[in-house]
């Protein structure tokens, strides 16, 4: 998941496709009946019409290496142990749901705290659509049945929202509807065509004198025929992350506009990967318009993670049958490891490795910014995949020490709850990294600078007044964001290197998280967001996104479960954790 906070218009008309399976039909227009409150994409006026299509790579079938671990029948005990703490997460999934069944029906999110609900993105019932998919995978086929039942009544050419965040809607909606009709293998075809209703007026925000997308989408403008153009200043993994959805709307339907307008994004990608300021990597902000990726701060975390999540992913969504997105990951994973991870010091001298950011200052200068996001915890499950599917056996290494570092920074607060965002010392020689508390002290010195008004304390003092005030476990020099969203990202790389891998004691710090985000969020409701992971009765914020339930509770469920549930090798999960099946 991607924090993002600007805004964008755009245009066009287009048509809306007929499902009948999973296999690909023929496109026509719908009707231009009107029912009343619809507006039929069909009548839009197109601007910028696409004069030859991007067609799915075509060509023999490649062989992608598996990514599971070949998993030995379990003993009685240890199956008895998993199966424990599986019945816990679903218990846990089971509150949430029937919280969101009993206060929020058809609407975003549940209020966790006061009850009650709040439409957060479009009004089209967020956690009942992102939620599907894990309510298949539990096993309540009752429920997800009467889900669908009001999906069918969700009108998905209209929305009470003013500004549509295509990204957004992309990987919440239309990923867990097209991941519900995968995982239910077709079986129920209501699934299909709402994504295609859906992806047929998110065509609209493509239509641009560049082909580049709206991903702020003033779509009320589109809708009365205005021409609009892309914005010049976008986060780069809202326009770069909208592939995995796209691409298995084109396998399902037969339509290639979804593939075509998301390769032409790639492209321009393509093209721009070694003439940044940081050659292989994207910046956080790219100027859509005219396609000029100066900006000088380059992430994994926020604004810019999907982004790289999604290449190997969309390698695999196609079958290998383009080196492409290889190509990309490659070309950015190798600048990541110099530039982006690095060691922190720690305590009892943990090798771990967390995710910063880099500027590149005026001189051409790469300066690491040693801000550890928990957004940033998906690393470690993204390297694990590629270093699998792209033989890069040495990254597995990697993989683990991201997933180590996320673990220890979950370990390092009062509340066992790894913080939103927080800086930390860190070694520019990894293997000169052994704890000294001066060091940490100094790197504390270099950010904090409050005395409480006292300008007798001396340097050693000061720090220590600001480790006392700002709750700094060792390690941490600054937490900017103290709180716990109900986030996924650690649980997501640690089921993934558990799937790879095959290690047990993953099981186990899974678990051990677990319960403390039980501890501290659960509420008579539901789940809440905590305000602060650094003391020890946190408050429990009125909020629950839909992505507790449609990422975090499956995740943690996943890795207690029969490893081919979800196999790793059959679906590709986006970046709301929902399963597209690998069909190529």
């Amino acid at each position: 998941m991607v924090l993002t906070i600007w805004y964008f218009s755009n245009s066009r008309g287009l048509h809306t496709f007929p499902s009948t399976g999973s296999k690909p039909r023929p496109w026509r227009p719908l009707s231009n009946q009107h029912d009343e409150g619809t507006f039929h994409w069909t009548e839009a006026t197109e601007h910028y019409p696409v004069e030859t299509m991007i067609l799915l790579p075509s060509g023999s079938p490649v062989t992608i290496p598996k990514i599971q671990h070949f998993f030995e029948q379990e003993t009685q005990q240890a199956r008895f142990f998993r199966e424990r703490r599986l019945k816990a997460v679903r218990a846990s999934f089971l509150h949430s749901w029937e919280g969101y069944k009993k206060n929020a029906w058809m609407r975003d999110e549940v209020a966790p705290v006061t009850g009650g609900y709040r439409n957060t993105f479009g009004g089209w019932s967020a956690t009942l659509v992102d939620t599907l998919d894990t309510l298949w995978i539990v096993g309540l086929k009752d429920d997800f049945e009467m889900a669908l039942e009001n999906v069918s009544n969700i009108d998905f050419t209209t929305t009470e929202e003013g500004t549509l965040n295509v990204f957004e809607t992309t990987i919440r909606y239309l990923g867990g509807l097209l991941s519900a009709y995968d995982l239910s293998n077709g079986k129920y075809p209501v699934l299909l065509e709402k994504a295609t209703e859906l992806g047929g007026m998110l065509y609209a925000a493509f239509d641009t004198p560049n082909r580049m997308p709206l991903t702020r989408w003033d779509w009320r403008s589109s809708a009365v025929g205005k021409s609009q153009e892309a914005d010049e200043t976008v986060l780069v993994a809202e326009i770069g992350s909208l592939s995995l959805e796209f691409t298995r709307l084109t396998q399902l339907t037969g339509d290639p506009r979804y593939f075509d307008a998301i390769q032409r994004i790639t492209d321009e990608f393509d093209r721009a990967q070694q003439k940044t300021r940081l050659p292989g990597m994207w910046p956080v902000f790219v100027n859509a318009r005219q396609l000029i990726f100066d900006h000088n701060t380059f992430t994994l975390g926020g604004m810019s993670d999907s982004l790289y999540e999604y290449f190997p992913k969309q390698h695999m969504m196609l079958g290998g049958l383009t080196q492409q997105y290889r190509k990309l990951y490659e070309d950015s994973i190798d600048v990541i490891k110099k530039y982006i991870f690095y060691r922190p010091l720690t305590q009892h001298n943990q090798d771990v490795l967390l995710s910063g950011s880099a500027r590149v200052n005026v001189m051409d200068k790469i300066i690491l910014d040693p801000q550890a996001q928990h957004l940033a915890c998906f690393t470690g499950g993204m390297v694990g995949i590629g270093a699998k599917i792209f033989d890069r056996p040495n990254d597995l290494a990697i993989a683990r020490k991201l997933v180590d570092g996320c673990i220890w920074a979950y370990n390092n607060t009062v509340t066992g709850i790894m913080p939103e965002t927080f800086h930390t010392a860190s070694c520019e020689d990894p293997t000169d990294c052994e704890w000294d508390q001066h060091r940490w002290y100094t790197a504390i010195a270099s950010r904090q600078t409050e005395t409480g008004g006292d300008t007798t304390l001396t340097a050693d003092q000061r720090v220590e007044y600001n480790i006392e005030t700002k709750k700094l476990s060792p390690g941490f020099t600054d937490i900017a964001d103290r709180r716990y969203i109900l986030r996924p990202e650690a649980i997501e790389s640690i089921f993934i290197l558990y799937r790879i891998t095959g290690d047990t004691t993953l099981q186990d710090r899974a678990w051990e998280i677990f319960q403390r985000i039980e501890k501290y969020t659960r509420t008579d409701i539901a789940n809440a967001a905590i305000d602060d992971v650094t003391v020890k009765n946190p408050r429990k914020v009125d909020s629950m996104e839909s992505f507790w339930t449609a990422e975090t509770l499956k995740y943690f469920y996943l890795i207690f479960s029969d490893p081919e549930l979800v196999s790793l090798d059959q679906y590709v999960l986006n970046t709301e954790a929902h399963p597209l099946k690998r069909t190529v």
